[in-house]
């Protein structure tokens, strides 16, 4: 079986030197592009497993690369970028970036977010040849059809709010999904803000996670959102 077939868009060459080492000694396939044109030249033409994708580029921002990708392609994509405010995670995660890693970073961490993409993407594929009106998670289990909702096989109650948010992040196990995404997906144009977001999430935690303090099925990206962890492979 061929190793995942990633596309490297970074325009600093020592950097870009790096990843592919990085991806070389792990056996994984890859090609690079410098600019943000040939990124999405070689994203349509080469069809890659999934993207590494540097903000800064000589010829347009990453930023707007993933929205032209968003546009007709679920292609995963992990931005490494030495922006490191929130404002620039926050608008790459809702322009479509799968995850957001700052420079400097180690390739342990690289490798590893790299990983969770990638068995996300086994994960999609695996679903749709399941039932998919089921989602199973470690201890979780959702049943789409008949809205209930199951923790080590015992029945628990959510609330509407709670029930949505829940089958929100399960349909996108292991993506990060900032806060505006999600109050515009469940309450569209309700006039709930983030602290009332986390007032849903605390007592969704409360329900589904054994120790709420220590959560292991919704991690918080303090100032950006929420993903839910695949539990194992």
């Amino acid at each position: 079986m061929n190793k995942p077939f990633i596309l490297v868009v970074e325009d600093d060459r020592p950097i870009r030197k790096l990843i592919t080492t990085t991806l070389e000694t792990q056996g994984y396939r890859y090609h690079t592009a410098e600019t943000g044109e040939a990124s999405i030249i070689e994203a349509v033409s080469r069809q890659p497993d999934l993207m590494i994708l540097d903000l800064g580029l000589p010829d347009m921002d990453g930023v707007d690369i993933i929205r032209k990708v968003r546009a007709w392609s679920n292609l995963p994509i992990i931005v490494v970028s030495a922006r490191s405010e929130d404002r620039d995670k926050i608008e790459a995660l809702d322009a479509g970036a799968d995850d957001y890693l700052t420079k400097p970073f180690s390739v342990e961490e690289l490798l590893a977010r790299l990983r969770v993409s990638l068995r996300r993407i086994r994960y999609d594929s695996e679903k749709l040849m399941k039932d998919a009106s089921t989602f199973v998670n470690g201890p979780l289990k959702i049943d789409y059809s008949a809205g209930c909702v199951w923790l080590d096989d015992e029945e628990i109650h959510l609330t509407p709010s709670e029930y949505k948010l829940l089958c929100l992040l399960a349909k996108n196990v292991g993506k990060v999904l900032t806060h505006n995404y999600i109050l515009h997906a469940i309450w569209g144009n309700h006039p709930y803000d983030v602290p009332a977001l986390r007032v849903f999430m605390a007592t969704l935690r409360k329900k589904i996670e054994v120790t709420p303090a220590h959560p292991k099925l919704i991690q918080t990206h303090i100032g950006i959102g929420y993903r839910m962890i695949q539990v194992g492979d």
